[in-house]
């Protein structure tokens, strides 16, 4: 799965479970201060995350994202290292 196909289905993700407008959801958004996300809403995140590529994220991979891309990248990573 490509950065972009990541980023279309994260920017669902985040339309449809927190109604964050989709103009307002770029990569350098940051989850906290520009999406409004809290500490829960983070949580729900990386569950919908989880659900959605079948991934296991585990806190300290999550921890460091503050970024819209910075989630991309724990999930570009954790899909590139799964075992086919």
């Amino acid at each position: 799965m490509t950065r972009d196909e990541i980023y279309e289905h994260l920017q669902k993700i985040l339309f449809d479970n927190f109604e964050i407008e989709r103009e307002r959801i770029t990569l350098d958004a940051n989850l906290y201060e520009d999406l409004d996300l809290d500490s829960i809403d983070a949580v729900d995140l990386v569950i919908n995350v989880q659900d959605l590529f079948g991934t296991k994220i585990g806190p300290d991979e999550f921890k460091a994202a503050r970024t819209v891309s910075d989630v991309i990248d724990v999930v570009a990573g954790l899909l590139a290292n799964r075992p086919a």
